[in-house]
């Protein structure tokens, strides 16, 4: 390690002394230093709010996942059902549908750890032995009865989100008392429910939820505190990428929201955030390596010596 480079990780620490190092998945383990992981967003529906379907056909959706590796995604999340406001939804079999020739086929092909987006246990059951790593549960394992001992059976990767409401209702008026401790003291409970029920530490990774039921308000605030969420001792994974909230900051629901995306994104580097779910990988990817020569969190360049 250089000494750069170590410098950067003793900052974190330093700072984030709880902060997780590592996730363990159902083969592999992911391991954090300098900057977030990018979990490259391959959504295979037809009514995403970000790609309007463009990736429903399960080649389609393949050819797009590699793309997103080639532009330097650490992971792959796979999702049959959106979870955009009020959207409708689908049955398992329609998911498991829309999935699994996916993930069947990316395991194949790329070693890069596969996450699937579901709240079906059976979905995330038949993903796990198709090959994906990672059960990415919006409902923090809370949507069926079933998930948490699928979870356990599968030795999966967990990451578990807050979300207040569903999908149909959680955009009607969310409320909380103070957004941090609030969502802090959910997510400190779903932590120790899954490790109530056998699941190791290691395992489990934790979501804010932004923009699952939180306003424009909200969104920015977690954002802004992200890093205290550190104290859960958990990897934390954060999907702000192209999100409503970025389009009311630039007062234009039409907006291209790829810059506004990207500056969140070193935002969220700067608090030692774990993973960060983007679409737009390539120009995320390539910031990053920017803001880690420039200094990075500690204001001390780590490029190598030449």
């Amino acid at each position: 390690m250089s000494s750069a480079l170590s410098s950067t990780v003793n900052s974190l620490e330093k700072r984030y002394p709880k902060r997780a190092t590592q996730w363990r998945l159902r083969t592999q383990t992911l391991l954090f230093d300098r900057r977030p992981l990018l979990m490259g967003i391959v959504n295979v529906t037809p009514d995403s709010f970000s790609d309007g379907g463009r990736f429903a056909k399960p080649q389609a959706a393949v050819n797009r996942a590699l793309q997103l590796v080639a532009e330097g995604a650490d992971i792959l999340d796979i999702g049959g059902e959106s979870t955009r406001p009020y959207a409708d939804r689908v049955s398992v079999e329609e998911e498991l549908q829309r999935v699994l020739p996916v993930i069947e086929s990316l395991a194949k092909q790329t070693p890069t750890p596969i996450s699937i987006d579901t709240s079906k246990a059976a979905v995330a059951k038949a993903a796990s032995a198709a090959g994906a790593e990672i059960i990415n549960d919006v409902t923090g394992l809370t949507g069926d009865p079933e998930m948490l001992e699928v979870a356990f059976a599968t030795g999966a990767g967990l990451c578990a989100m807050h979300m207040q409401g569903t999908p149909q209702t959680m955009q009607d008026d969310p409320q909380y008392d103070d957004v941090v401790p609030d969502i802090f003291s959910y997510l400190k409970k779903r932590r120790d429910a899954l490790l109530a029920a056998g699941i190791v530490a290691a395992r489990i990774c934790l979501d804010p939820g932004i923009g699952f039921g939180k306003t424009h308000q909200h969104n920015f605030t977690l954002m802004a505190y992200c890093g205290r969420f550190h104290e859960l001792g958990c990897p934390l994974l954060v999907g702000h990428s192209r999100k409503g909230f970025l389009a009311k900051l630039l007062s234009d629901k039409q907006a291209d929201r790829t810059a506004a995306t990207v500056g969140g994104a070193m935002a969220l580097a700067a608090q030692g955030v774990q993973v960060l779910r983007v679409h737009d990988v390539r120009s995320v990817h390539e910031a990053l390596l920017a803001f880690e020569a420039s200094g990075g969190i500690d204001g001390e360049a780590t490029l190598l010596a030449e």
